[in-house]
């Protein structure tokens, strides 16, 4: 039984042009829809978000700013 590879902790923002991140919402909206599995790479990294993943949307206000996050989760 091959050992699985541990993988170092990370939490990085990447921004994209509104032309890019058009393009991976419409791969990903095409994804879910079909109840397919998502493949993207984030700074250097692929990564493969299964079908099964939990989809939500969190919305935070201060004083200053709001922000609107799109959040996938899954297990390992």
């Amino acid at each position: 039984m091959a050992a699985k590879t541990a993988k170092r902790k990370r939490d990085i923002e990447k921004n994209y042009t509104a032309k890019q991140l058009a393009m991976k919402l419409r791969r990903l909206a095409d994804c879910i829809e079909k109840g397919n599995r998502f493949q993207i790479q984030v700074a250097g990294e692929r990564i493969v978000i299964p079908p099964d993943a939990v989809i939500n949307i969190e919305h935070e206000r201060s004083t200053s700013e709001e922000e609107v996050e799109f959040q996938i989760k899954w297990k390992r």
